[in-house]
């Protein structure tokens, strides 16, 4: 019966495997054009990629975690990537479809609940921390192969700007995230190897830190440097900032600013 229930926790959801069948029949209808707004499609693309990102995000937090001795997240449900299970599905799925929505930023959201009292060693707990950002290293890589591959022959323009500003949502939640901010991954990472005395003074500003960086990014000068190291980043791996900026306008199809500035491929 104990069998059982673990094979249970760890069944993909089918809330899950819905967000992905969205994902890939817009995907598709991205590629071949075949819905009528080429926007909408791109918006419910990126939008259902980046929740699958999310997923998979908070699914390495708690697999890592299993690994490194909490049991108790197969209970939680953290095992079937339902995003509907996180500890705060608001934080998590919601808020950062809305800063998408807004300023075409990956911000990262609420994390799984772990109990780190189970844990034993500090890598480990290093490692449970790194682990949710590195899935968007992943992500970003995967998103990014065509360009660095250069085996962008015969890829549609929309699917390919799709993918740069879906990149470019990766490689920003992936900076944020591995950022040494009480509350976010990276504090996570460096914070067993610090002092008890320096954690219990840091521990009361863990609430306020993404709200912290968000107000921050409001900072024109702030954002800009931000987006110039994003944008360093997806150099590189062969996106260029007119792909990016394109696939954004893509996305956010109902302002219409750059339409027709992005119309003709980029070369």
């Amino acid at each position: 019966m104990g069998h059982q229930g673990s094979r249970g926790e760890r069944r993909i959801s089918s809330v899950f495997l819905g967000i992905v069948a969205v994902m890939a029949v817009t995907g598709w209808a991205v590629w071949t054009q075949y819905a009528t707004s080429t926007g909408l499609a791109v918006f419910l693309f990126v939008t259902s990629a980046w929740i699958v990102s999310l997923c998979l995000h908070e699914y390495a937090h708690a697999r890592t975690a299993l690994h490194g001795g909490d049991l108790s997240v197969g209970a939680k449900g953290y095992l079937t990537l339902n995003p509907l299970k996180y500890t705060h599905a608001l934080l998590s799925i919601v808020l950062p479809v809305l800063f998408v929505i807004m300023g075409g930023l990956g911000l990262p959201g609420g994390a799984v609940y772990i109990e780190r009292g189970r844990i034993r060693g500090r890598w480990r707990h290093s490692m449970i921390s790194a682990a949710g950002p590195l899935t968007n290293v992943a992500f970003a890589i995967v998103c990014t192969a065509p360009f660095w591959l250069d085996a962008l022959d015969g890829v549609p323009h929309p699917f390919r700007l799709a993918l740069a500003f879906l990149a470019l949502l990766q490689v920003s939640a992936a900076i944020l995230n591995f950022l040494p901010v009480p509350g976010l991954d990276g504090y996570g990472v460096i914070e067993p190897w610090l002092s008890y005395g320096v954690r219990r003074q840091v521990e009361p500003l863990a609430p306020f830190g993404l709200i912290a960086v968000f107000a921050l990014l409001w900072i024109p000068e702030v954002n800009r440097f931000f987006f110039d190291v994003v944008y360093g980043v997806l150099g590189p791996l062969g996106v260029t900032e007119p792909e990016a900026y394109c696939g954004r306008e893509l996305y956010t199809f109902w302002r219409d600013e750059g339409a027709f500035f992005c119309t003709t491929p980029l070369d």
